[in-house]
């Protein structure tokens, strides 16, 4: 294994990180989208509570991402940003709403209902919108339709626009609500909210269903549009294909029998085979099929200097964000300063 593959192993963990626990955030804003009836503004405060702690945090990986393409595979990383600008555009525009919907709403329900439901579309809508852009972005990376060079305006606009690429961004919406439902039905579980538990129970199956009958389509597809991964399915990664089914499948049993934290967990696996599913596929290629991971690092000596940064970053972080969910999701209930009616705050609570 060179420096820069493993270079690129640890960004694509920080990735698969990031899909995982950033990706939760955005699916609970879809499902925030979707509340509806008497128990809409008791949806909007659970999900308040449960994302409160930690939320901020999971963008650690997309900074963590992002460095690590710009200084160690620039080549890529200035294709990628020519290339897919609008959809990475409208991306970033989303996160930064969602972030201010999200904070802005969580005080606008203590006080001004037009307010509340104001920001609260704003929150939830580019919670929809992020991870569409972003997974067709990734989309377009896979089919072959980043140029390194002469990108003309038609590129710009329409050259991540196909039907693989929609495909995949629709997935990405529905894989964000399925693993968001079931972390939501384990938290609701926990803090004895029981309507809640059963309600994202049946929507995190649903969802995992869908993306399971998607993830065949955007399989089928491939074929004509990113060749490039088919084969890379065929060949070298068809081992990591069916874990990732098999994962699927162990979501659905154990929403099914209730064992939540469980399916959290195989939720999060099935997650991150899907991931590795297709960086294996896509190997040695960072850039199908013009670039490889070779070719597009930075010069060794800056790789390796870098690599090291990066260990030592995340033996950093990995402690403080491991205790961050010790305090608020996996320990006892806390109570912190300012919570409102002066009661014990269940955890995961804002």
């Amino acid at each position: 294994m060179t420096v820069a593959l493993l270079a690129l192993v640890l960004i694509w963990i920080g990735f698969i990180a990031y899909v995982v626990l950033g990706g939760a955030d955005f699916g609970a804003g879809v499902w925030d989208l979707l509340a509806s009836g008497p128990t809409a503004r008791r949806q909007h405060e659970f999900i308040n509570r449960v994302l409160g702690p930690v939320w901020e945090a999971n963008h650690v990986w997309l900074i963590f991402l992002l460095v690590g393409l710009l200084n160690i595979f620039p080549v890529a990383f200035s294709a990628f940003m020519s290339a897919l600008f609008v959809p990475l555009s409208i991306a970033l525009v989303g996160i930064v709403l969602r972030g201010a919907g999200f904070i802005f709403r969580a005080y606008a329900l203590q006080t001004e209902e037009f307010s509340a439901r104001l920001w609260s579309r704003v929150f939830s809508t580019s919670s929809l919108l992020t991870p569409f852009f972003l997974g067709a972005a990734a989309a377009a990376v896979a089919g072959g339709h980043i140029p390194l060079s002469n990108i003309t305006p038609a590129d710009l606009l329409f050259g991540w626009i196909t039907p693989f690429s929609l495909a995949v961004g629709v997935m990405a919406v529905l894989q964000c609500a399925a693993v968001a439902a079931v972390y939501l039905a384990a938290e609701a579980r926990t803090n004895q909210e029981e309507e809640f538990a059963a309600s994202y129970r049946i929507k995190a199956l649903i969802t995992s269903g869908l993306v399971s009958a998607l993830g065949i389509v955007c399989i089928a597809l491939s074929v004509t549009e990113a060749p490039w991964l088919w084969r890379g399915i065929l060949t070298q990664s068809f081992v990591f294909v069916g874990i990732t089914m098999l994962m699927g499948l162990l979501v659905l049993i154990t929403l099914v029998t209730k064992r939540y934290r469980l399916a959290g967990f195989f939720v999060i696996l099935e997650t991150a085979f899907m991931l590795i599913s297709w960086g294996v596929s896509q190997y040695p290629y960072i850039i199908p099929p013009t670039l490889t991971i070779e070719q597009a690092a930075n010069n060794p000596q800056l790789v390796t200097t870098l690599l090291i940064v990066m260990i030592i970053g995340m033996l950093l972080v990995l402690p403080a964000l491991l205790f961050l969910y010790s305090v608020f999701k996996w320990g006892p209930p806390v109570e912190l300063p300012g919570t409102t009616g002066g009661g014990e705050q269940k955890r995961g609570s804002n």
